[in-house]
């Protein structure tokens, strides 16, 4: 009987494999990008919120039980300081860093729109849908941003575009080149 299981299990495994992944969403267009370090993002942001609420409920606790004198309140300031630091800053300062890190990029040809899959605060994908129009090049180069989507920073690593000329066309950079042959056919002419 536990071979059948195991053959009936690698079936059923095989036919969800092949039939959808569980990022197709039509109504968002086609998949042109998936960050490779979204798992990663993810990890070190429910680490970094773990981590804060174990402190919350350790400080009673550590106060209880240290019993730091009255004497020594510079000392007891500068501790808890250090946790609430580590408490606050560092989950707040994780998901400023990341929050326009993409996850997934889908694209609708017909209406040249992109959806962005990104992280929120509270770890749950948040979709921003914006118009190729939308996308601004930061004059220098940010270190969290690839472009802008309207007002969001989006941080996408062009590398990992299977189809470069997917990412071309989000940053609208068939469409500089486009314009400059255009002028150069134009100067053809007029010599």
């Amino acid at each position: 009987g536990s071979i059948f299981q195991v053959t009936s299990f690698q079936g059923v495994a095989l036919r969800s494999l092949s039939t959808s992944s569980p990022h197709d969403h039509p109504e968002h267009g086609r998949l042109v990008y998936k960050g490779n370090l979204a798992k990663t993002v993810l990890g070190v942001k429910f680490f970094s919120y773990s981590t804060s609420i174990f402190n919350l409920f350790m400080m009673p606790y550590i106060m209880l039980k240290s019993g730091i004198g009255v004497e020594s309140l510079l000392v007891q300031a500068a501790f808890y300081g250090l946790i609430g630091v580590f408490t606050f800053v560092t989950p707040v300062t994780l998901h400023f860093l990341t929050k326009g890190y993409v996850i997934r990029l889908y694209y609708k040809d017909e209406v040249d729109t992109y959806t962005a899959i990104t992280y929120n605060a509270i770890l749950a994908e948040k979709v921003t849908v914006f118009h190729q129009k939308d996308v601004k090049i930061p004059d220098i180069t940010k270190m969290f941003t690839t472009f802008y989507a309207k007002t969001k920073s989006m941080l996408v690593n062009p590398t990992l575009f299977p189809n470069p000329q997917d990412y071309n066309h989000l940053m609208g950079y068939d469409k500089s080149s486009f314009l400059k042959f255009e002028e150069l056919e134009e100067v053809k002419e007029a010599d």
